[in-house]
């Protein structure tokens, strides 16, 4: 019995103190400034930074990690020597960067283009847009290097590719583009 009443008692204790607790109230911090971060706004004054502004530029002659930049301007002088420029890529790797290109093509090229590169795409037959031009037509020279200057920059009605593909990315897709000219003219 007298167990049954200290462990009541040790109970109803612990119910009390619990039923005091306040969870509008914040706990104790023992360091306050490692949980509330002081916030600066992007363009704000902020006296301690060199320029006095929370956005610094960039270190000039700086490129971001990943960015390899295209030296050809978008210019016809620039497409015309595109042509000449031949794919970085590794030849040991071509089945794999083609199996790669492949699918990138899919994904992005194809809806105009068509799968087999015929200029029959998803939205030329639905008449959505007109003129996509098959890769053996006999007026357009198609090279490497300037498949891969049109989906950097674009040309005509289609845009740049250049944001949603990157370095590797768009090579892979211009060595499968040659791939579906060479498919074509057999």
């Amino acid at each position: 019995m007298k167990n049954l009443l200290i462990t009541t008692g040790v109970l109803v204790g612990i119910l009390s103190l619990a039923s005091c607790r306040d969870d509008n109230q914040l706990n104790y911090q023992y360091m306050p400034n490692m949980y509330e971060s002081v916030g600066y706004e992007t363009y704000e004054q902020v006296d301690w930074l060199p320029d006095g502004t929370e956005a610094l530029t960039p270190v000039e002659h700086t490129i971001s990690r990943g960015l390899v930049p295209y030296r050809l301007e978008n210019t016809p002088e620039g497409k015309e020597m595109s042509a000449l420029v031949t794919s970085p890529l590794d030849s040991l790797q071509s089945e794999g960067n083609l199996a790669m290109g492949k699918e990138l093509y899919d994904i992005y090229c194809a809806i105009c283009h068509g799968a087999k590169g015929d200029g029959k795409g998803t939205l030329v037959q639905r008449e959505k847009i007109l003129g996509v031009p098959t890769y053996i037509d006999p007026a357009r020279n198609i090279t490497a290097g300037g498949t891969y200057h049109v989906i950097y920059y674009g040309l005509n009605s289609m845009g740049s590719y250049a944001n949603q593909l990157n370095h590797e990315e768009r090579w892979q897709v211009s060595e499968y583009v040659m791939k579906l000219k060479q498919d074509l003219t057999k």
